[in-house]
């Protein structure tokens, strides 16, 4: 059957072996999408969709707050978003913010690209479209449709999946010492992807189990990693004929990769090499998510976005809900995506670029400023994204080697957040992490104040 709403003069499918409507739930290729009001005429006098003519109600006291509501609610320059026609339901397609994202990202056409309420709207839907929900007893049995994610990784891929009631198969990143070379990612350094345990995990579940792994997700730069995965071990596995599912490579700090002294053409350049997005026009089973969340500072608009193929970028707006991207959120999204606002974009990713360099080597001077008697370890990953994941160590202790101490790192966060002002994220519960603490780049006074506080947690405990 096929695709609703999809033109019939399609290119042929890259690599041969992916069919995408034999991917597709059955029951999701026959659906008959919502036709909403919007998908037939929005100009003119508009009593189709049951809107109110009067418009909204929000009134801007000039006295201040009203009762039960804070000052830091009101927000100066709101009058903005007020003035749009918040009594109409937003356009659902959005044609001229995914022109802006096909352009940036060198897509062949806005037909590549889907829009969703943040990135997880988007991780969501790809499992309800592509995943049979059904795990069985205790997540045994034979016949069922499963994911398969890369721990250490981001926690809302499973978060997902158990809503769907789908099954999640675990591949480690390489994260054992004696596995590892003596470098951050690329095809065996710490954090990188074990393809042939993938295959080997792919295999068992479809042979010997009788399931089928419908999505592989991967998260490049990591969270909590912050490293790249290999772009030659994702084609890999794409071309891998045995594995019938998509590739979904998250990419939510992709724009992070360069350095702070790169100019506008050398960062697009190296975003465009280390980006997943390169693979879209040519393999129909990889899906590129990406965000205005992270490199954008938009993470209060909630703005997720899909690259991928023409026809999963249809199945996918088949599927969702009619107006999923509000009003104001379009507007916003727009107008950081003007020429003047990607100007600023590149600067900020410099400026928080050239910080992370600098925090980094903070970080490191720490245990040589101490004879590191304040127990700060070795900063591992990737250090590609807007944070830098780095190990406490155990107290001094005489003739011992100090290991990372994950009960220690809780305490510090902790202290941290409840007496000292300053959030960092535990992240020593995550394979690999042992001992871990995860620190955003923040602004320059944000980073020295920081420090100082670690500085002061560090002594105390």
């Amino acid at each position: 059957m096929p695709i609703l709403g999809l033109s019939p003069n399609q290119p042929p499918s890259y690599p041969e072996h992916f069919d995408v409507e034999s991917a597709i739930r059955p029951n999701i290729l026959a659906l008959h999408p919502y036709r909403c009001a919007r998908d037939d005429y929005s100009e003119g006098i508009l009593l189709d969709a049951n809107e109110n003519a009067l418009g909204h109600s929000i009134v801007q006291s000039s006295s201040g707050p009203t009762p039960g509501e804070s000052s830091s609610s009101i927000t100066p320059g709101i009058e903005d978003t007020l003035s749009l026609p918040l009594h109409r339901y937003p356009d659902p397609v959005h044609l001229p913010i995914k022109e802006r994202i096909a352009s940036l990202r060198s897509l062949p056409s806005p037909e590549n690209v889907f829009l969703g309420v943040g990135s997880d709207e988007v991780l969501d839907l790809l499992i309800r479209v592509f995943v049979q929900p059904g795990v069985g007893l205790e997540g045994q049995g034979r016949g069922y449709d499963k994911i398969l994610i890369t721990p250490p990784t981001y926690g809302m891929y499973t978060v997902c999946a158990q809503v769907n009631d789908v099954g999640v198969v675990k591949v480690p990143l390489r994260v054992k010492e004696e596995d590892i070379s003596s470098q951050e990612g690329g095809k065996v350094g710490r954090f990188s992807l074990d393809v042939d345990a993938l295959k080997a995990a792919v295999i068992h579940e479809q042979r010997e189990l009788g399931n089928t792994i419908k999505i592989i997700f991967l998260c490049s730069p990591g969270n909590p990693t912050g490293t790249l995965i290999d772009p030659e071990s994702v084609k890999e596995v794409l071309e891998w004929s045995d594995f019938k599912g998509i590739v979904v490579v998250d990419e939510a700090y992709i724009d992070f990769v360069g350095s702070g002294e790169d100019n506008d053409a050398k960062m697009d350049e190296e975003i465009k090499k280390k980006s997943a997005a390169s693979l879209v026009e040519k393999y129909h089973n990889v899906v590129v998510t990406q965000t205005l969340s992270k490199s954008f500072g938009l993470a209060g608009i909630r703005l997720g976005i899909a690259l991928a193929s023409v026809p999963i970028v249809q199945i996918l707006s088949n599927t969702k809900a009619p107006y999923n991207v509000s009003l104001p959120t379009a507007y916003l999204a727009l107008k950081a995506l003007s020429p003047e606002s990607l100007d600023r974009w590149r600067s900020n990713i410099r400026t928080l670029n050239a910080s992370r360099i600098s925090l980094i080597q903070s970080l490191q001077n720490l245990p040589e400023q101490n004879d590191n008697e304040l127990g700060v370890g070795p900063i591992i990953g990737g250090n590609n994204a807007n944070f830098i994941l780095f190990r406490i160590l155990e107290k001094a202790k005489a003739d011992k080697e100090r290991k990372p101490d994950s009960a220690r790192a809780q305490k510090i966060y902790k202290r941290l957040a409840e007496e000292m002002g300053v959030v960092v994220r535990y992240r020593g519960n995550e394979l690999g992490c042992d001992g871990c603490l995860r620190i955003t780049i923040g602004t320059e006074e944000e980073n020295a104040t920081a420090l100082e506080k670690l500085r002061e947690a560090l002594k105390e405990l």
